[in-house]
């Protein structure tokens, strides 16, 4: 029997958890879940259990619980595959490289036990493909490697939804950042709407569903599952953190912040440190999208302080990256300038500094210093190729550009500055953001806007905001950006359109951002007095 026309007793709506770590909550809303096994009935219950919080990336829980399950039953083969799964900590990036003996190990054993059905060997099989010499074949290729894997588990067991889950998830995991079909993802959505309807509860469908739809071209039809999964699994810190991706790309900006506030409050109760980072850096954006500045330097202070206790790539990214978007977004560039970097173990979170640093140093009137940061920058791009780092390096190489422009910009080299700029904006155009990040400091195409706003090229510049607007939606530096460029190229309308939005997102704005004041002085203005007939 399988996961569709099963669900009884061991289904899990409600988690009572007494374990430490797990949450202060007595009770935890996770959403229900059926994983078919053959383990002994009380393993089964506790496996359905592993599987409420594998669904919601809550790593920890979830490998506590599948150790649970093998002490409640020790030939419950398929216990190993949930710890194995468990270890790969979230899909989207590579595994932590301590974690990768330690899922072959698990795989080992769970295969040494040779379970009792096919379909617990098949899975285990399968997740074998992402831990079989990881020490000689690259990450990218055993993505590849364990896609081909999950999709013959998916073909071979239809009616198991859980297989479905595993094959649709992994597509997001393995598309291409550069195609702009979105075949795999749009693929791994029709995969999981219909289960969606089946299973409403499903914490693992409507936490995917939001992956497979997190681009901006696809992100509205993620707003179902955005709105229902922090309902569903409302007791795990994901679960609130995950709609804010989808809330990201489509500028819902309040409902951004009142998901990564809950995320950040459940994850700092369950010590989860990466977790709560990561939300943290969400809820700046979105907080610097409505110029409410001190409150996102209040997050930004709270982030800096936080030591992590495990060497995840989530929190690291999140400290450089809130650090350096505060004072990018505001155009504080010898703040910028001025950024301390922080070496760590993931070099695509140290560019992020350096990067702002060099930008910062040259649109400042320092391009010596820039180039300082802009040859680091070099340093890291290459150490991530040498990695086989495909996608960071690529990243990294677009920040170098950006920065090289401004360095020319400074130099009086204006044509060779906005040649190179828009070769980054067109690269930066062509691939996808990780969803480590909520955004780059600032879109690579309204940097560009800047500097042709700069020129006196007005008509260039709006087009060059209004591209960013249609696909970072109520981005506000676009906005202003579009405002400005309206007015010099003597767009009255649109500028009036623009200038709606920008008064529209500053509502409640507590900033002292000068451009941001200027255009808000201009709506307190009294009309001007009209001479009576």
């Amino acid at each position: 029997m399988t996961s569709r026309n099963i669900i009884t007793a061991a289904t899990v709506v409600v988690v009572f958890c007494t374990q430490p770590g797990y949450s202060t909550a007595k009770k935890q809303q996770l959403g229900s879940v059926h994983f078919q096994t053959s383990c002994r009935p009380a393993a089964q219950k506790l496996f359905d259990r592993g599987m409420l919080y594998q669904h919601s990336f809550w790593y920890s829980a979830a490998k506590r619980t599948f150790e649970d399950v093998l002490k409640a039953d020790s030939e419950c083969a398929i216990a190993y595959w949930g710890i194995a799964l468990s270890y790969l900590y979230n899909p989207h990036a590579p595994p932590p490289p301590d974690d990768l003996p330690l899922g072959l190990d698990a795989v080992q054993k769970g295969k040494a036990l040779r379970a009792k059905t096919q379909r617990e060997r098949d899975y285990l099989d399968a997740i074998a493909a992402m831990y079989m010499d990881y020490d000689k074949v690259d990450h990218r290729t055993r993505v590849q490697n364990y896609l081909k894997a999950e999709e013959q588990v998916a073909l071979r067991y239809p009616t198991d939804d859980e297989a479905q889950i595993a094959y649709a998830i992994t597509l997001n995991v393995a598309a291409s950042p550069g195609d702009k079909t979105y075949a795999n993802q749009l693929r791994g959505a029709a995969l999981l709407e219909p289960i969606f309807k089946r299973q409403p509860q499903h914490p693992g469908v409507a936490h995917y569903l939001i992956h497979l739809y997190d681009y901006p071209a696809i992100a509205e039809k993620g707003l179902n599952a955005a709105r229902r999964y922090s309902k569903i699994a409302a007791a795990a810190p994901h679960a609130q953190h995950m709609p804010s991706h989808i809330f990201t790309r489509t500028g819902h900006w309040k409902e951004s912040i009142a998901s990564n506030i809950e995320s950040v409050r459940i994850a700092k109760l369950d010590g989860e440190q990466h977790d709560q980072a990561h939300g943290m850096d969400y809820l700046v954006y979105a907080y610097l999208q409505l110029a409410q500045d001190k409150k996102a330097r209040a997050v930004v202070d709270e982030l800096t302080k936080i030591e992590f206790k495990q060497e995840r790539f989530a929190g690291p990214y999140a400290v450089a990256a809130s650090q350096a978007r505060y004072v990018f977004e505001r155009g504080d560039w010898k703040a910028a300038a001025e950024l301390r970097p922080r070496q760590t173990k993931f070099l695509y979170a140290d560019a992020v500094t350096y990067f702002a640093r060099a930008v910062g140093a040259a649109r400042s009137g320092n391009p010596n210093a820039a180039k300082t940061d802009i040859a680091k920058l070099g340093e890291l791009r290459d150490k991530l190729k040498e990695a086989k780092d495909a996608y960071w390096s690529g990243i990294v190489d677009i920040q170098q550009q950006v920065a090289s422009a401004w360095v020319l910009d400074a130099e009086g080299k204006y044509d060779d500055a906005l040649k190179l700029l828009s070769a980054a904006a067109d690269a930066e155009d062509k691939t996808e953001k990780h969803p480590v990040t909520p955004g780059p400091l600032a879109p690579a195409r309204e940097l560009y806007g800047a500097m042709l706003l700069e020129r006196g090229m007005a008509k260039e510049a709006l087009a060059a905001y209004e591209s960013v607007i249609k696909k970072e939606p109520n981005r506000l530096g676009a906005y202003i950006g579009a405002v400005k460029a309206s007015a010099k190229e003597g767009e009255a309308a649109k500028g009036k359109q623009y200038m709606a939005r920008v008064f529209a997102l500053t509502k409640d704005a507590d900033t002292k951002r000068p451009e941001v004041i200027e255009l808000r002085a201009i709506k307190s203005k009294p009309a001007p007095a009209t001479n009576p007939r």
